[in-house]
């Protein structure tokens, strides 16, 4: 149970870190080059919002598996 746990908390941090750093990226990105995201038709930020959707649906099921665990 201990390494389940470890596992899955590595996952969470793994997730969260690498949403953390393609954001900072992204804003970077757009910082230095605003003139790649003007031919765009959608925001610069759009690819960030899939990602925080996806990091938000992850971080909720492995937290909930560790609440889950954590009772047991």
């Amino acid at each position: 149970m201990k390494q389940l746990r470890r596992i899955l908390k590595l996952l969470l941090w793994s997730h969260i870190g690498v949403f953390a750093g393609y954001t900072a990226y992204g804003w970077w990105h757009y910082k230095t080059h605003p003139a790649l995201y003007t031919l765009q038709s959608t925001p610069w930020y759009t690819s960030i919002q899939i990602l925080a959707l996806y990091t938000l649906a992850a971080t909720a099921l492995l937290t909930g598996l560790l609440l889950l665990l954590k009772e047991k």
